[in-house]
């Protein structure tokens, strides 16, 4: 196992990649792990690109603000259950 700072990471990348096919590799960076994952492709090293899903990915803000709605309108529809439930 091999911990590194997200600088040294960065500086290395190469390195620390091909370390990663035996080894276990960990970046920290303000006190949080991060693993360097290991990819097989028919037996070969291969690294994960951004893709369209990445791409199309929502912000935090967007999600946020959409879960909220979501959990006003559950607690909405439960509220509306138990007064229905009460007054039988």
């Amino acid at each position: 196992m091999k911990v590194v700072n997200s600088k040294e990471f960065a500086t290395n990348e190469d390195k620390y990649f091909d370390m990663a096919m035996n080894e276990q590799v960990f970046v920290q960076r303000d006190g949080i792990m991060f693993i360097v994952a290991r990819v097989y492709e028919n037996k070969k090293k291969k690294r994960l690109k951004p893709d369209d899903d990445f791409r199309r990915a929502i912000s935090m803000d967007e999600f946020l603000e959409k879960m909220k709605k979501n959990i006003h309108q559950y607690y909405k529809s439960k509220r509306n259950e138990s007064s229905y439930t009460a007054g039988s």
